[in-house]
């Protein structure tokens, strides 16, 4: 287990739980939803490390100080697990990587929109994680959470130029890189741009067009389309 490696077996050094009653809620709750997994072979690595030492002293500092985590961590036991076993860093990666994939997967909005919820929450966990356990800095955490924002936003406005250009709104020059050629300028600001987000951040954008470069076809023209694009996004 790479990131229990890194703790001690009585949880020296994790914070203390600050509220006994989400503390027990929390355990409730985990213990709940690995019963209703029985039978999946992870439901039993889950048991296995979450059941003491560093593993239960890790779920009691999440469990008795952030209700918010522990949403995170019970819906997302397995997942949990494989940070657990695997370390942040590894399946930070994947999760990043998975985003930034430019490749036109033919989703629909509902199914981009899910997947980056879930994305979300997991880059969540172990960002919390790896700050508590004391794996990453300050500085890396917020350069994560920066990572993803970025990613989000870029999954989200390939998508949102691709299904314009499916309902012949506008001409793509690449459908794996629709952002390039279609005049769209977004710009991160404040915390974004300078890779500095933490969980509370909001994400300041700045968004502009090139009325020249942009390939629009719609009928109402290039601001509206724009304007309709940019509400999109904001949704």
């Amino acid at each position: 287990m790479k990131l229990l490696s890194h703790l001690s077996p009585d949880g020296d050094g994790l914070p203390r739980p600050a509220d006994a009653r989400w503390l027990a809620l929390g355990f409730d709750a985990w213990n709940e939803a690995l019963a209703l997994a029985q039978g999946d072979p992870a439901s039993y690595l889950a048991r296995s490390w979450s059941a003491a030492g560093a593993g239960r002293h890790l779920l009691a500092s999440i469990f008795g100080n952030s209700p918010f985590l522990t949403g995170i961590a019970v819906k997302e036991w397995a997942f949990l697990t494989c940070l657990v076993e695997r370390g942040p860093d590894a399946l930070f990666d994947e999760i990043a990587g998975a985003v930034e994939k430019t490749e036109d997967g033919g989703e629909d909005t509902t199914a981009l929109m899910r997947r980056l919820r879930i994305a979300k929450r997991r880059v969540a966990l172990a960002a919390a994680l790896a700050e508590i356990a004391g794996l990453w800095s300050l500085d890396q955490q917020t350069m994560t959470l920066s990572r993803f924002a970025d990613a989000a936003l870029g999954a989200a406005l390939r998508h949102l130029l691709r299904e314009a250009a499916r309902k012949g709104f506008t001409e793509l020059i690449s459908a794996d890189q629709p952002e390039q050629g279609s005049g769209l300028i977004v710009l991160g600001m404040g915390k974004l741009g300078g890779y500095e987000l933490n969980y509370s951040s909001d994400i300041d954008l700045i968004i502009l067009y090139d009325p020249a470069a942009a390939r629009v076809t719609a009928r109402d023209g290039v601001q509206s389309f724009f304007v309709r694009l940019t509400r999109d996004l904001v949704r």
